[in-house]
């Protein structure tokens, strides 16, 4: 043991944010706004973010999609499987590619004919639930559990009825940071930062230890 005392979780926050604060729809280059497109674009990036594959491997398939044009449920519905099939493999998202091609497809469909392309329809009918928010993302071909839990924990500074919410994986980099994992308490802890990019930066330090390393030299320094 070094004997020196601890940070605050505080200090740990604040470290956190300022060493890789940033959503990770920021880093898929969505200029997330209320308004149909980017909401569909976040939606794409949560079904490639969920899968058992690197988060840069789905950011970069992410952004191979949308410099192919397929930026809103009509484009993806559009696009031939085969096309969004080369588009996945242009971001080297090859070990799911021909499934997530389909799924893509399916989706954008889906989105099409309940909520006619615009994902606002969906947050009427939550209604400021976040439960039911969940539940109508889990319609969606390829969104289970885990890509509902990154649109929300994305969408929620946009559509603050449903946060503050971190999800189970940035919990994950809490414990890892010694930050408290009651939602009150991490919320606290995070307070004066923006919900989404809280959450973001603690699932990044789920995902690298070496964020976790850095993170702590860095707010014992403070």
């Amino acid at each position: 043991m070094s004997g020196r005392r601890s940070p605050s979780a505080r200090r740990i926050a604040d470290a956190l944010v300022e060493d890789c604060g940033r959503t990770y729809a920021e880093e898929a280059g969505i200029r997330l706004k209320n308004t149909p497109q980017p909401l569909y674009q976040l939606l794409v990036l949560s079904l490639l973010l969920s899968a058992r594959i690197r988060a840069p491997v789905a950011v970069a398939a992410a952004r191979a999609l949308y410099g192919h044009g397929l930026r809103t449920p009509r484009r993806m519905a559009d696009a031939t499987w085969q096309q969004r099939v080369d588009a996945l493999g242009e971001g080297h998202y090859r070990r799911y590619d021909e499934r997530t091609a389909t799924q893509l497809g399916e989706g954008a469909e889906l989105v099409l004919d309940i909520w006619r392309g615009d994902l606002r329809r969906l947050r009427e009918e939550a209604d400021g639930d976040r439960d039911r928010l969940m539940e109508g993302l889990r319609r969606v071909p390829g969104i289970g559990p885990a890509g509902a839990d990154i649109f929300v924990r994305e969408v929620q500074s946009l559509w603050p009825e449903i946060g503050p919410w971190t999800g189970t994986k940035a919990v994950r980099g809490a414990e890892r940071l010694g930050l408290p994992t009651s939602p009150g308490r991490l919320a606290e802890a995070g307070r004066g930062h923006d919900d989404a990019v809280f959450a973001a930066a603690l699932v990044r330090a789920a995902l690298d230890r070496d964020i976790v390393d850095e993170v702590m030299e860095a707010a014992r320094a403070r």
